[in-house]
């Protein structure tokens, strides 16, 4: 299992993937992220993207990581405890702290253009 602590002003997309780089790991499932954003740049489900600048407190996460990307979901709180949830994007900026628990798939993850969806979607080996 890969656990790391990614500081502030940190970009939380790019640091998974340097996670996933300067691992051994052919794939991994994200099993949680927990820490804060000062900002929050996200992919609704109807593929609109949203930026929320605010400090805002991860709540939950999931997705997998492989050496072709990143599929992250996850849901931030802010002060008055409203949700907001979506698609992970980079430019996500860590506020206080964001600490990563990785583990490791023996299946290999790959991430595909899928024309239908317009997206890389989940390939598995």
């Amino acid at each position: 299992m890969i656990v790391s602590r990614i500081l502030p002003g940190n970009d939380l997309k790019n640091s998974l993937k340097n996670i996933m780089e300067d691992s051994e790991y052919k794939s991994g499932i994200i099993l949680c992220i927990v820490g804060s954003l000062k900002e929050t740049h996200l992919r609704m489900s109807n593929s609109d993207k949203k930026v929320f600048n605010g400090n805002y407190e991860i709540i939950s996460s999931e997705g997998t990581i492989s050496p072709d990307g990143v599929h992250v979901h996850i849901a931030v709180s802010d002060e008055n405890g409203h949700v907001l949830g979506g698609h992970l994007l980079e430019g996500c900026i860590i506020y206080t702290t964001a600490e990563i628990c990785v583990l490791e798939s023996e299946m290999k993850f790959k991430r595909i253009f899928d024309p239908s969806t317009g997206y890389k979607e989940l390939f598995v080996e």
